[in-house]
């Protein structure tokens, strides 16, 4: 990535709390105007390098570079009202004793003041310009503290789940005004999100965290169909791992064979998701027993037990195949594997092995 295009640049960033290591040697550029999904589950240390950035946390190690200028490193530590950052935090921390535009033009110098209700036009929040924070709803509190920051024309807007606390249909119209308006204005940004669906929806590259360190980084595509690991194709979808032994090009399982790309003799996982796997009425030599059905509108949510796995495989159904109702746990049923696009990954064992020898 060539440097004129980065705004943020994080070099093996390490951040430890005692003996507990929060962050452990991450690494990661953001090209200007992107949008990047820090994404993990709790404990992954993704709020932590968000607060890092942010100038909140210090770092113990490594460094942090804002548009080419160090903020953190050996040494040396830019105070955080001095990185031309903007914030807006998952409870919004809006001031309750200030309007609406009091709120947004906080800090503000005159000039950026009369720019102000233009602003809270352009983001539908004009009529509410002399309204107080706990007049609002979730998603008004939202594009208020989204205003806040964006005001100031920082070069770098981070987030940490800021959609967290709305409920599920406010959530993705109240997501959508906000990227578009984010996008509109060029703002490179960075999200910290957990939630894996909102990181394909609104990114244009994931970091994905375990533990404190990096598992992935890429489009999210890239993520979806190629993980790296167990873990990473996990995190965005039901998976049935099936272990075998690479051989050709190929891995061999109990559910057939899948292209991969590992040396042969490697210890590999092939990745069966969801829409790889469907209920047929022809025998296919792949047979198994329904173990639970759950009703989800518009299809059921199968888990079906095959011999020779250790846990079900999971499968979306419609509510009705071949004109009758899917049957119900207990019942036999014909599978068919598409081998199409199975993600195949390198065992867990072995990644452990290969990550542990880099970073001794």
């Amino acid at each position: 990535m060539h440097s004129d295009t980065v705004m943020l640049a994080v070099d093996e960033l390490t951040v430890r709390f005692g003996a507990v290591t929060a962050v452990d040697r991450v690494s990661f550029a953001v090209r200007k105007g992107e949008i990047v999904c820090l994404l993990g589950p709790s404990g992954s240390g993704k709020s932590t390098v968000l607060r890092v950035i942010a100038g909140v946390e210090r770092a113990t190690s490594g460094r942090v570079a804002i548009a080419g200028v160090e903020v953190d490193g050996p040494g040396r530590f830019v105070e955080p009202e001095h990185r031309h950052v903007g914030m807006v935090f998952q409870d919004y921390a809006l001031f309750p004793h200030l309007t609406v535009e009091a709120n947004v033009a906080f800090g503000l110098d005159r000039a950026a003041r009369r720019q102000v209700p233009e602003l809270l036009e352009r983001l539908g929040l004009g009529r509410l310009a002399r309204s107080y924070p706990h007049q609002l709803s979730g998603g008004e509190r939202q594009r208020v503290a989204l205003l806040r920051a964006l005001a100031p024309k920082p070069r770098l807007l981070l987030m940490d789940e800021p959609f967290s606390s709305l409920d599920s249909r406010l959530r993705d119209d109240v997501r959508r005004h906000t990227l578009d308006f984010v996008r509109a204005s060029g703002t490179t940004t960075v999200i910290v999100t957990h939630d894996p669906d909102e990181a394909l929806r609104i990114s244009d590259r994931i970091v994905l965290l375990e533990s404190g360190r990096l598992v992935q980084v890429g489009t999210p595509e890239e993520l979806y169909t190629r993980p790296r690991t167990l873990f990473a194709a996990r995190f965005f979808s039901d998976v049935a791992a099936l272990p075998g032994t690479c051989c050709g090009g190929r891995v061999e399982t109990p559910l057939g064979s899948f292209e991969a790309a590992l040396a042969d003799g490697a210890a590999a996982v092939a990745c069966l998701r969801p829409q790889h796997v469907r209920i047929t009425d022809a025998p296919t030599g792949v047979a198994g027993r329904v173990v639970s059905s759950e009703f989800r509108g518009d299809s059921r949510y199968l888990l079906i037990a095959v011999p020779g796995l250790d846990a079900p495989i999971a499968l979306r159904a419609p509510c009705r195949v071949n004109g009758a109702d899917v049957l119900g746990p207990g019942a036999s049923v014909n599978l068919e594997i598409d081998a199409a696009d199975v993600p195949v990954v390198a065992s867990q064992t072995q990644v452990k092995e290969s990550i542990d020898a880099a970073l001794s």
